[in-house]
C-alpha cells in the first residue's frame, strides 16, 4: 500500500527526513575508506615511492617497541656477503602496512557487496605495520637457530627449559603489539575509540598477524565473522602463501641485492577478487595472472639459491647463532651476572624489547671473561677467517625426501596444491648438506 508523504505534516516530514540523512551519513561514514580529512603523514619508499599513512599507524611507528626495528637487519647476515644488503625491518613493516591498504582498497573499490568498513581497512594496514615487531637479532637467524640451539642446550645440560616448541617470530609480535596498545591507553585512554575500533578489532590484528591456519573446518577466528574469512589472507595468507608481506620483501630485497626481480605484484592487486570457494570467500586472481603468479614463486626460488641460502651467508649466519648462544647466561646453572639474558628473554615484551643486532657490538666491546669466546668468533667474522665449504648434496628426483619434494615444488608452483608457506627463509637450510 503506497503511504502518501502530504498525509504528515510539515514538522514530522522535516524530522523523518533528518533521521534518515543521519542515518545514510552513518552509513557512508562506516563503509567509505575517504580518510581525506585525517592528518595522513607522507613517507618517502625507495620501493613504493611516497606512501601516505594514517595518523593510528604513525603513532604506532612513533612507539619504541616499533622503533626498535630500525636496529634489525631485514636479512640477517647477508650483508657480510651483498654488501647492499643492510635494510632493516622498520621498512619493511611500512611497506607491508602500505601494500595492505593498497589491497583492502581495491576490493573495497570492486565489490561494494564485500561491506568492507573502515575499521577493517586500519586493522589490516595496523597488522602489516606489526606482523614483524618480534623479530629478534639478524631477524630470522634468532627464532631459526638460536632458540633451537638454546633449547637443545638445555635438555643437554639438564636445565629448566619453559621455551615453547617451534616457538616463532610472530607469537613476540603478538606480545609486542599488546605492549603498543598497553603504552598507548596510558597515554590517552580513548585512543583506539577516537578511531572507532575497540577491543574486538584488537583480537582481530592479533590474528591477522598469526595468520589464520588453512583448511580449518569450522570459523573460530573472533575478530571477524566467517563471510569476511579473506581479510585474513592479505598480510600472512597460511592457504597459498601468496600475501603481500611476500609482495614487500620480493622487491625490496631484490632492489638492496642486486636481484633481478620479474615478478610485479602491481599487476596481480589490480586483478585481485574475492570470490566463494568452497563456501569460505577467499582472494583469487584471473586466470591470465598465472604466469605472474609463477614469477612471484620464481623470484622466490632465485632469492634462496642466490642469496637466502648463500653458502657463505649460512655459514655466517651459523657463527653468530653460536655467538648468542656461547653469551647466553641462561644456559648455564649458576647464570653469570657477566653474561647476557638471550633466551628467557622471550619470555616477556619488555626484557625482548633489549634484544637487536646491536647485542653483537656489545659482545664485541665487552670485557667479560665469560663472553671470551663469543668474541672470538665475532673477530672471526670480521677478519673473513670463516669456516671452508666442502661440498653440497645436490637432490634429484631418485634420493628426493620430503624436504627435498617442497623444495621442488617452490620451483613449479602451479602445479603444487600449497606453493608457499610462511617467512621462508630459514626452512629450506637443509634442502642443502653443507660441511664446514
Amino acid at each position: 500500500e503506497d503511504i502518501n508523504c502530504h498525509a504528515f505534516p510539515e514538522p514530522e516530514k522535516q524530522q523523518s527526513w533528518e533521521i534518515i540523512t543521519d542515518e545514510l551519513k552513518d552509513i557512508l561514514k562506516k563503509y567509505s575508506l575517504d580518510f581525506s580529512k585525517e592528518q595522513m603523514k607522507i613517507f618517502n619508499d625507495p620501493i613504493h615511492g611516497h606512501i601516505a599513512l594514517h595518523p593510528l599507524l604513525v603513532k604506532i611507528t612513533d612507539t619504541p617497541q616499533f622503533q626498535r626495528l630500525r636496529h634489525i637487519k631485514q636479512l640477517g647476515g647477508k650483508y657480510l656477503v651483498y654488501p647492499g644488503a643492510s635494510h632493516n625491518r622498520f621498512e619493511h613493516s611500512l611497506g607491508v602496512a602500505y601494500l595492505a591498504g593498497c589491497l583492502v582498497k581495491i576490493l573495497h573499490d570492486n565489490q561494494p557487496e564485500l561491506k568492507i568498513t573502515k575499521q577493517d581497512f586500519l586493522c589490516v594496514q595496523i597488522a602489516g605495520l606489526c606482523h614483524d615487531l618480534g623479530h629478534g637479532p639478524f631477524s630470522h637467524v634468532f627464532d631459526g637457530l638460536v632458540i633451537p640451539k638454546a633449547k637443545t642446550m638445555k635438555q643437554i645440560r639438564g636445565l629448566y627449559d619453559d621455551i615453547p616448541e617451534k616457538w616463532k617470530h610472530e607469537q613476540m609480535s603478538v606480545l609486542m603489539f599488546d605492549d603498543i596498545v598497553k603504552s598507548l591507553k596510558t597515554e590517552n585512554e580513548n585512543m583506539l575509540k577516537e578511531h572507532g575500533l575497540d577491543e574486538k578489532d584488537v583480537k582481530f590484528i592479533e590474528e591477522l598477524i598469526e595468520g589464520a591456519k588453512d583448511s580449518v573446518a569450522e570459523w573460530t577466528y573472533e575478530g571477524r565473522a566467517e563471510d569476511k574469512s579473506f581479510l585474513y589472507e592479505i598480510v600472512a595468507n597460511k592457504q597459498n602463501g601468496i600475501d603481500v608481506d611476500k609482495w614487500d620483501y620480493f622487491a625490496r630485497d631484490c632492489h638492496h641485492l642486486g636481484i633481478r626481480n620479474s615478478f610485479d605484484h602491481q599487476r596481480l592487486l589490480k586483478f585481485a577478487r574475492v570470490c566463494e570457494v568452497n563456501g569460505r570467500n577467499h582472494i583469487c586472481f584471473r586466470d591470465k595472472e598465472a604466469d605472474n603468479v609463477y614469477d612471484m614463486f620464481r623470484t622466490r626460488y632465485t632469492l634462496h639459491r642466490q642469496a637466502y641460502q648463500h653458502k657463505i651467508c649460512n655459514i655466517i649466519e651459523e657463527m653468530f647463532a653460536e655467538v648468542l648462544v656461547l653469551a647466553d647466561r641462561d644456559l648455564h646453572e649458576e647464570k653469570p651476572e657477566d653474561m647476557l639474558k638471550i633466551s628467557e628473554a622471550i619470555k616477556t615484551a619488555e626484557e625482548y624489547s633489549k634484544l637487536t643486532d646491536e647485542i653483537f657490538e656489545q659482545i664485541s666491546s665487552s670485557t667479560a671473561t665469560n663472553l671470551q669466546e663469543s668474541r672470538n668468533i665475532l673477530n672471526k667474522i670480521v677478519r673473513r677467517k670463516l669456516p671452508k665449504f666442502v661440498g653440497e648434496a645436490r637432490l634429484t628426483e631418485k634420493n628426493m625426501s620430503k624436504v627435498g619434494q617442497k623444495l621442488i615444488k617452490l620451483t613449479n608452483p602451479l602445479k603444487s596444491e600449497n606453493p608457499g608457506n610462511s617467512d621462508e627463509i630459514m626452512e629450506s637450510r637443509s634442502a642443502e648438506v653443507q660441511t664446514h
